[in-house]
């Protein structure tokens, strides 16, 4: 049984809850900080250890978690390069200290009161996002994180923490980050309500060059005055408001690569193998898990195709569909449809702040090839290879491959002639 911890220590929630409650946001799970405690006094206490680089222990009943109060010295390179301290004299106040941001490092007391020395309140109130000392610097992984933030919140960035991004970016200590720790942040960033934040956040310092230098050059790649990198950002917001799954708003973020530059003097052109074989790139540093590099790869690949849908022929059509395995994987065909809409979308948007989709053409895309799924799947596949397989078998001497070819020309022929049909309804 847990027993109460002793009277000199002091327990406090911090960090995000604090946060969200002064927003109004529904909170997340509850973090505590533990002061004037040992590890040994939390496991006689019940807690259970759960951390490996610093003290981290569960509430045998509530299961939140509850660290001692810590401070941290850098002494290598990357995110990891921290050693911790953790000892009964560490205070709450040097604990909020190392923390990134002013609106991460409130605290709330048994009583209720805020503990705030930091300024994260005020930040709060002006929407800006802050960093709370100089050793901000220190983790190359705060950049994705202050990225990640803007695209939740909306916030500004100050300008002196801008300053440290950028002194971070220009160091080089990004390419020490895991592929799955940029990873992590990015995807958390294309699924918060404001994506396009992250991608301009990241240019402002400098970081999207070393992280992503293929979204870092549609800003440069211009056809118009409006650019591939602006066309992206309201893409990606565009599938925000739409609620699209993170699988569409990754295709989103890297289907614009097909814009090619071939040097400064020549327009911008379009190249799909080029646009396939650096959204593959993309996928392939930051090991994006399966469903979403299949995203990526099939809206580089086609979604300038699906975008004018209605006007295709049958033939490109039916191609269309089955690179999607729409029949056997209809959800793949959804999401072409949700990030092609958002290309769509994207192209009739002018201004980035608060995005008001645009229906008609991106759902009568949405419309047209869920219908032409449709037709094809009322082909009687069962019965037309049946067919085909007995009309070779009279072949004499007619091999198996033969009879595997023959079906698969028959069913295309069949769904050709379905689709010629219902576009002439």
């Amino acid at each position: 049984m847990t027993r109460q911890l002793p009277r000199p220590v002091r327990i406090y929630r911090v960090g995000g809850s604090v946060r969200d409650e002064l927003l109004g946001r529904p909170a997340g799970d509850n973090d505590w900080v533990v002061v004037g405690a040992t590890p040994e006094i939390m496991l006689a206490s019940g807690y259970t250890p759960v951390g490996k680089d610093f003290p981290v222990f569960l509430h045998p009943d509530t299961h939140e978690e509850y660290a001692l109060a810590r401070t941290e010295r850098k002494h290598g390179r990357g995110y990891r390069g921290f050693e911790f301290f953790a000892t009964p004299d560490v205070t709450l106040e040097d604990d909020l200290c190392r923390r990134d941001l002013t609106i991460n490092a409130m605290a709330r007391a048994p009583d209720g009161a805020l503990i705030d020395p930091h300024g994260g309140e005020a930040d709060l109130r002006a929407g800006v996002l802050r960093h709370v000392s100089p050793a901000f610097a220190e983790d190359p992984l705060r950049v994705l994180r202050v990225a990640r933030f803007a695209a939740r919140f909306g916030f500004a960035i100050a300008d002196t923490t801008l300053a440290l991004m950028r002194d971070i970016a220009g160091t080089g200590e990004l390419a020490t980050l895991a592929p799955e720790r940029i990873w992590q942040e990015i995807s958390r960033g294309l699924c918060e309500a404001h994506p396009s934040r992250m991608p301009a956040a990241l240019r402002a310092c400098g970081a999207l060059a070393a992280l992503l230098p293929e979204i870092d050059s549609l800003y440069s790649a211009s056809a118009r005055a409006d650019d591939a990198g602006a066309l992206t950002q309201r893409a990606l917001d565009w599938s925000a408001a739409r609620g699209f799954a993170l699988p569409a708003r990754y295709a989103a973020l890297t289907q614009e690569l097909d814009h090619v530059r071939a040097d400064p003097n020549h327009p911008v052109g379009i190249s799909v193998r080029a646009g396939v074989a650096r959204a593959e790139a993309v996928s392939a540093r930051l090991k994006v898990p399966v469903e979403c590099r299949d995203a990526a790869r099939l809206a580089a690949r086609w979604h300038r195709a699906a975008a004018r849908a209605p006007s295709l022929a049958p033939a490109r059509l039916l191609d269309l569909l089955t690179a999607a395995d729409a029949l056997r994987r209809p959800d793949r065909l959804d999401t072409l449809i949700a990030s092609t809409s958002a290309h769509l979308a994207a192209q009739q948007v002018t201004d980035t702040p608060a995005v008001q989709p645009t229906v008609s053409q991106a759902d009568a895309v949405a419309k047209y090839l869920r219908e032409a799924l449709a037709v094809v799947r009322d082909v009687d596949a069962a019965a037309i290879a049946a067919d085909a397989i007995k009309r070779a078998s009279k072949r004499a001497g007619a091999a198996p491959s033969r009879s595997g070819a023959a079906v698969a020309a028959a069913l295309r022929a069949a769904r050709l002639a379905a689709l010629r049909k219902w576009r002439r309804r």
